[in-house]
């Protein structure tokens, strides 16, 4: 009998990260799934770490080469998949237990593509941020992280899955999300933190460096915290400062909101239309020299 749900996880030459996604999987509450991690031509231990988890649920698929970005690890996972739901977790991200419970409740109930608050962690910190997209009122462009989206696979089938990052004008989860949308899709955000990510583009080198440590310390906090997705959303609306005399904290947080706005003013000027071409090639290029992977 085939699981409803098909879990993705794309990966690549990380191995160490694995157990703490692939364990948050593992540690829904909803439990009718099954798991595909797929490496983007995968050259390290990746497969003898998977392989060492034991659950029926798990499989582990390697392509032949690295593609150089998830949309093929992704469309291949899609192309697999048994589920007629799908979700995406980043290999380097961690879900709450209620997840796909929440996800697959809102989709029975006639979602067809559902996305909850995810928790953004800066580097090395216990600092958390709402992700940057107007979460309630989607519109084309808009980022929301895969991390966060569970979607009907007829959906998926409908637009044609992924695209190349050099083929589309924004991210290509925005690209997809845009296609869903305009194929009359509708989307339902789930008013619960879900989902911690631990964004790559904001950790230099993380490819080359290749630590854990921060998914060890919030996976542990997320399996033994009983009120941890309460206090996390307190963090998010009411921050708390070590010094309540400096400034120093302050500017950290304006800086943050700086960057978000600008942000989100860029997507939506490429939703529009409006923005400068972007040589997609060169830089796709310079954000994978950022974390630590060849050009």
């Amino acid at each position: 009998m085939s699981p409803r749900v098909t879990v993705i996880i794309p990966t690549f030459n990380w191995s160490s990260v694995l157990p703490y996604s692939i364990g948050s999987v593992l540690g829904q509450t909803y439990t009718d799934f099954e798991l595909l991690v797929i490496g983007d031509g995968c050259t390290d231990d990746s497969q003898q770490v998977v392989s060492r988890i034991v659950d029926p649920r798990l499989r582990w698929i390697n392509l032949p080469e690295n593609t150089g970005h998830q949309t093929a690890p992704n469309n291949h996972g899609l192309s697999q998949a048994r589920g007629q739901i799908i979700a995406y977790l980043g290999h380097d991200d961690l879900w709450l237990p209620h997840h796909l419970l929440l996800a697959i409740s809102a989709i029975d109930a006639g979602a067809d593509l559902t996305y909850p608050i995810v928790a953004m962690i800066p580097p090395n910190s216990t600092h958390t941020t709402f992700e940057p997209c107007e979460m309630e009122h989607y519109e084309r462009g808009l980022w929301i992280p895969p991390t966060g989206v569970v979607h009907r696979k007829t959906l998926s089938e409908k637009v044609g899955g992924w695209r190349k990052f050099i083929d589309v004008n924004q991210d290509p989860e925005s690209d997809l999300w845009s296609r869903m949308n305009e194929a009359n899709a509708k989307f339902h955000y789930i008013r619960r933190l879900t989902a911690v990510k631990f964004p790559a583009i904001w950790r230099k080198d993380v490819y080359k460096l290749k630590r854990c440590h921060e998914q060890a310390a919030w996976f542990e906090r997320i399996k033994n915290e009983p009120d941890f997705e309460a206090n996390e959303l307190a963090k998010m609306l009411i921050p708390t400062f070590p010094d309540k005399t400096s400034l120093e904290p302050f500017s950290h947080i304006l800086s943050e909101f700086g960057d978000q706005i600008k942000t989100r003013f860029k997507r939506r000027l490429r939703s529009w239309g409006l923005q400068k071409p972007v040589d997609r090639k060169r830089f796709l290029g310079d954000r994978r020299k950022f974390k630590g992977l060849d050009r």
